[in-house]
C-alpha cells in the first residue's frame, strides 16, 4: 500500500481529526516501546531512536487510519524507513569519531534478561556485531530474526521485493551467525562469574582478574574524544587484566562499583566521586568473561541511571 494514499484529508471535520488524533496516539503509545527497541536495535543509540520516533509520530498523524489494515506493521515500517535514513547519515559521523565507537548503553529492567532472544538482540556484543551489516541488511535481519515479521512486511519496509529481502536475510544471518557470542552461560554462572569481575575490578587483584577473563577477552572504550578511553582494542586476559587493574579508574578518586543491568546483560556502573564516570557491559561465555565495553562518553549515559524499557 503506497503511504501516499493514506494521508488524512482536511475534509474531515474537527470531531473527526480529534477522534483520528486519539485512535493515533493510541496505537503509538501501545507499540512505543517496540518501536524504540526497532530503532534502538537498527542504530545503537538510544538518542537517536529518540529522534526517530518523534520523526515517525509527525509521519503516523499524517495517516488515514481508516486505510490502514494492522497498525503494529505500518508502525514499524515507518520507523524501520525513518531508521535506514538516519543509519545512513550516521555512518559519515563515525568515520569523523575519536577512538572506537559504542552503542549507547541502557540501564534495562530484569525481565529483559529472561527474554533471552531479546537480550541477545540488544545486547552490546551483538549490536557491535550489527554494525558489520550494510544498513538494508541490518534493517532485514533486525526485523525478521528478531521481531518475526514476514519477508512481504519486510519488502514494504525497505523497498525491496520479497525475494531480495530472503537474500537479504540469507546473508545477513550467515554474517552475523559467524561474529556473534557462541557459548551460554546460565544465570548461577553469571551471578558467579560477575561478583568475582567486581570484586576484582574493586580491589584491582591481578590474580583474580586472570582467574575470570577468557584468553581471548577483548576490551574496548569509548570516550567519544571527550574521556580518556582506549584508541584500540585491547585483546588477551595479561593485556585486559592489567588494564582493569590499572590502567581504567584513577587509583586517587573515591570509586564505586555497583551490579547493574545493561542492555539486557551483566554490566558494572562506574561512579568517581559520587558522579557517574562510565559503564561495563559484560559479555559472559561458560563462566568467563570474553568481553568488556566500556562506555566513558558523558554524551552516551544519560540511559544507565533509569531503566529503558525494550520489547518486542
Amino acid at each position: 500500500m503506497d503511504e501516499r494514499s493514506e494521508r488524512s484529508t482536511d475534509a474531515a471535520g474537527p470531531r473527526d481529526r480529534a477522534d483520528g488524533m486519539d485512535a493515533a496516539t493510541e496505537a503509538f503509545v501501545a507499540h512505543r516501546n517496540l518501536l524504540f527497541t526497532v530503532a534502538y536495535e537498527m542504530l545503537g543509540s538510544a538518542t537517536d531512536a529518540e529522534d526517530v520516533l518523534q520523526e515517525s509520530w509527525l509521519r503516523w498523524v499524517d495517516v488515514d487510519l481508516a486505510t490502514v489494515r494492522e497498525r503494529r506493521a505500518y508502525l514499524v515500517r515507518i520507523v524501520t524507513r525513518k531508521s535506514l535514513d538516519r543509519l545512513r547519515a550516521l555512518g559519515r559521523r563515525k568515520e569523523s569519531y575519536v577512538g572506537p565507537w559504542l552503542p549507547e548503553p541502557l540501564l534495562t529492567t530484569p525481565d529483559v534478561a529472561e527474554d533471552v532472544e531479546l537480550a541477545d538482540s540488544v545486547s552490546m556484543a551483538m549490536l557491535l556485531v550489527l554494525e558489520t551489516l550494510q544498513p538494508t541488511e541490518r534493517a532485514v535481519f533486525v526485523l525478521h530474526e528478531v521481531f518475526g515479521l514476514e519477508y512481504q512486511e519486510i519488502a514494504e519496509a525497505v523497498d525491496k521485493s520479497p525475494a531480495a529481502v530472503r537474500q537479504l536475510a540469507y546473508r545477513a544471518r550467515a554474517h552475523v551467525a559467524a561474529r556473534r557470542p557462541r557459548g551460554v552461560a546460565s544465570p548461577a554462572e553469571t551471578r558467579t562469574a560477575l561478583q568475582a569481575f567486581q570484586r576484582a575490578v574493586e580491589t584491582g587483584d591481578l590474580q583474580n582478574l586472570l582467574d575470570i577473563l577468557a584468553p581471548d577477552v577483548v576490551a574496548l572504550s569509548d570516550g567519544g574524544g571527550v574521556k580518556h578511553a582506549l584508541l584500540r582494542p585491547v585483546v588477551g586476559a595479561d593485556n585486559v587484566a592489567r588494564l582493569l587493574a590499572v590502567g581504567w579508574w584513577r587509583r586517587d578518586a573515591e570509586r564505586s562499583v555497583e551490579l547493574v543491568q545493561i542492555n539486557g546483560g551483566p554490566g558494572l556502573l562506574v561512579r568517581v566521586n559520587g558522579e557517574v564516570d562510565g559503564v561495563v557491559a559484560v559479555r559472559l561465555e561458560n563462566g568467563y568473561v570474553t568481553g568488556a565495553y566500556h562506555v566513558r562518553n558523558p554524551e552516551k549515559l544519560s540511559r544507565v541511571e533509569r531503566e529503558t524499557p525494550v520489547s518486542r
